[in-house]
């Protein structure tokens, strides 16, 4: 039988989902750190992608071997497969190409659209029923990105259009919440933790060989460097183990909920490591699209049928 968490493990579960959150928050200016921009180019968005992918995979292998864990069944492994595809390549490709064209704050206005996403795979490729209101808000949602995307688009350059970062932005997101959901298919049966190390491990005939013929053969940066070990060592690895565990100690339905200010903490986050200014029109397209998501999750999961109390 399973027992409801108890307070004191409500609360730690709470500021574990909180600290997971905080860490990916981070990655959008520690990737833009990382690639630079296109008139000052650092590491290229291959590179990181194969480079951080490489060191999570070595200290995924530390931690299987370490806790003596059992190799997924041949079930688990197409769900991993996918999973590696979508966390460990997708979408830090696609978001390291798009963040050399555009600001960290920019590019969390479309990641606040990741729990809705994730919602809208998980009902597609899970076939899970939701409600018109969850469909009506994920399309408000969506209408919300793409007015900021040619909003920002007429600011800079005079006339409306999507960019091609945003596109690629866009991909991320999709690519990210195919992962998440992916995931989710195997986390009962193999355990959170190991679920990221499984698909980091899956990534290493991809990521090793990949870092190496993609290395830089120009000076870099130190930031850069660093930036590349905080996306490989805390944001491909450590922060799951925080935010799983969080997840399984208070409850997903409350600690998911923490999520919601993800795109703030990036926004913020990026003022001192990167100097980008806090823009009123960021934030408010922010605020706009994380109250669609809150009340589009609300709304997420079926009504109970009449009678079922």
């Amino acid at each position: 039988m399973t027992h409801p968490p108890t307070h004191p493990h409500e609360t730690l579960g709470l500021w574990l989902g909180l600290l997971g959150v905080a860490i990916f928050a981070v990655t959008l200016p520690m990737t833009r750190l990382a690639t630079g921009p296109v008139s000052d180019p650092q590491l290229s968005p291959w590179f990181i992608t194969f480079a951080r992918a490489a060191l999570a995979g070595g200290l995924s292998v530390a931690f299987l071997l370490l806790t003596r864990a059992p190799r997924p069944t041949v079930a688990q492994r197409k769900p991993l497969f996918y999973a590696m595809l979508g966390n460990a390549i997708g979408f830090p490709l696609l978001l390291g190409f798009a963040l050399r064209q555009v600001t960290s704050g920019h590019a969390a206005v479309f990641t606040a659209l990741l729990p809705l996403a994730t919602a809208v795979v998980a009902a597609l490729v899970l076939h899970q029923r939701a409600r018109a209101a969850f469909w009506i808000c994920a399309v408000l949602g969506s209408l919300l990105v793409v007015a900021f995307s040619l909003l920002r688009a007429y600011q800079h350059s005079g006339g409306f259009g999507l960019e091609w970062a945003d596109l690629l932005l866009v991909g991320a997101v999709v690519a990210a919440a195919l992962g998440y959901v992916y995931g989710a298919q195997v986390t009962p049966s193999l355990g959170a933790e190991r679920v990221i190390c499984w698909v980091c491990v899956m990534a290493l005939p991809l990521s090793v060989p990949g870092a190496l013929l993609t290395w830089p053969d120009h000076a870099v940066r130190s930031s850069s460097w660093l930036a590349l070990g905080y996306v490989g060592v805390f944001s491909m690895w450590a922060g799951f183990f925080a935010w799983y565990r969080g997840l399984a100690l208070g409850g997903a339905l409350k600690v998911s909920q923490t999520q919601l200010v993800q795109p703030f903490f990036s926004i913020l986050a990026a003022v001192p490591l990167l100097g980008e200014p806090l823009e009123t029109v960021t934030l408010g397209f922010a605020m706009a699209v994380v109250t669609t998501v809150f009340i589009g999750r609300r709304l997420a999961m079926p009504a109970r049928p009449t009678g079922v109390k």
